[in-house]
């Protein structure tokens, strides 16, 4: 297969040439319709010049005044009949000239055979040294009537010229070729380095440097590329520490629930002790059965294709009413909830809100002591919906702020293992927010207590 340096110097080659023979023969097209009439009127008024300045000077020798005329780079041909012409200066290639056209200039017409003379579209015609490529006009000398047939001399003219411009041709494609080769290398080394880079990122090796200090698109590319291998690096961890993280998670309630099983078979257990094993049995259990629920969930809401089910619902009262499904847990603990509800009405997923007000009260309650205060505010906007959710609780430490939506992020793991959490509630409730396009922050001060301000669209 190719390679792509191969293909840009082969396709430069190409348009190169192929530009060439486009710029040539739209210069020959100019040649035949524009400069060739022209040089023919050039010519025309060379020879009558000739031809006026020897009728002028009759005492003049015509062999040496023709001859000199001849040597300035002119080709002529003077004939007064067929048997009678005499030709002047290099000879021509070419001799033969129909006797009506020598007719014709005797009886003083002009006869342009350079205007008529082709030999197809190219501008090569008008160095076909033949004598019919010539300019004819009538010559008056002595009392008679001479025809003198003219054209210039190329290869005395142009000589020296033709060789520049043919030696100027070859060395500019010569150059020009090289040029392609070396600079095609300068391009194309920056994607081979890329290939390179990403042999090696598919080697699981994501510390990668590409040294591109180019600004074209191949630099933007590199550093887009640069940026991709990071995220990828930092995906990598997050999945190595996730399932580290489900690993240990599941780990734990399963060694619990064998251990205790085992215990279980033992024949001279009291009954008290079988009961007590049995319920912890129930909870690592149903510990592992709500990890599961929570899992499912983030992958379905990780999906890019996830699909709210948006309509309009009070915010407020979807707030009571998980206030009220709760309420055991917050009047267990004798906490005092205060509310600033007014009615609102968003365009939302009203079963993922509902998860959201859940797991947040629910952390409230449980990080709250016995005796505290939760307190639930609401305000609206023309735009957006805002819900503050405040607690009298251990708060969170400010070093700690910055993890709490992160998934099995736990501020304190052996209390919140022992309380039943998986680190990943506030994750799930994050997203949920994100999907609607709306935001969540936490604020808290370590011993003081901790809040969470939800803000969504209402539309």
């Amino acid at each position: 297969m190719k390679s792509l340096y191969l293909r840009i110097v082969i396709t430069t080659i190409f348009v190169m040439i192929l530009s060439f023979l486009i710029a040539f023969i739209g210069s020959n097209l100019y040649y035949q319709h524009l400069l060739k009439p022209f040089n023919d009127q050039k010519i025309t008024a060379m020879a009558k010049s000739i031809s006026t300045f020897y009728e002028q000077n009759p005492e003049l020798d015509p062999a040496s005044y023709f001859s000199h005329v001849g040597e300035l780079g002119y080709q002529m041909y003077l004939v007064q009949s067929q048997e009678h012409g005499s030709y002047f200066g290099d000879p021509f290639r070419e001799t033969k000239l129909d006797d009506a056209v020598v007719q014709s200039v005797l009886r003083g017409e002009e006869y342009h055979g350079v205007s008529k003379f082709t030999t197809g579209p190219f501008v090569t015609g008008f160095f076909d040294n033949v004598l019919i490529n010539t300019v004819g006009v009538p010559l008056h000398a002595g009392g008679e009537v001479y025809a003198l047939f003219v054209r210039p001399n190329v290869g005395v003219l142009f000589g020296e010229l033709r060789i520049f411009f043919a030696v100027l041709v070859v060395l500019s494609i010569l150059l020009s070729i090289l040029f392609v080769i070396v600079s095609t290398r300068y391009i194309v080394n920056p994607i081979v380095k890329l290939t390179e880079a990403t042999k090696t990122l598919a080697q699981g090796k994501y510390n990668i440097q590409l040294e591109v200090k180019r600004r074209d698109e191949i630099g933007k590319l590199a550093g887009t590329f640069m940026q991709m291998a990071k995220s990828l690096e930092q995906l990598d961890q997050m999945r190595q520490e996730f399932v580290s993280n489900v690993s240990h998670e599941i780990q734990s309630p399963l060694a619990s629930i064998q251990g205790f099983s085992h215990t279980l078979q033992s024949a001279d257990l009291p009954e008290e002790q079988r009961r007590r094993y049995l319920a912890i049995i129930e909870n690592e259990s149903r510990r592992m059965s709500q990890l599961g629920k929570q899992l499912l969930m983030l992958a379905s809401l990780d999906k890019e294709e996830t699909i709210l089910d948006k309509q309009m619902f009070d915010v407020s009262a979807q707030i009571r009413q998980v206030l009220f499904m709760l309420e055991w847990s917050w009047r267990e603990k004798d906490l005092a909830v205060e509310l600033d509800l007014p009615s609102a009405f968003i365009a939302g997923d009203d079963k993922l809100l509902h998860q959201v007000w859940i797991n947040l009260i629910t952390n409230s309650i449980k990080y709250t002591e016995p005796g505290g205060t939760i307190a639930i505010r609401l305000r609206q906007t023309e735009a957006e919906c805002y819900v503050d959710i405040e607690d009298t609780g251990i708060g969170i430490a400010e070093s700690d702020l910055p993890y709490v939506f992160n998934r099995f992020y736990r501020v304190d793991r052996a209390r919140n293992r022992k309380e039943g959490s998986s680190g990943l509630g506030l994750a799930i409730t994050q997203k949920i927010v994100e999907l609607h396009q709306g935001r969540i922050v936490a604020a808290s001060e370590l011993g003081k207590g901790t809040t969470f301000h939800v803000t969504l669209p209402r539309y």
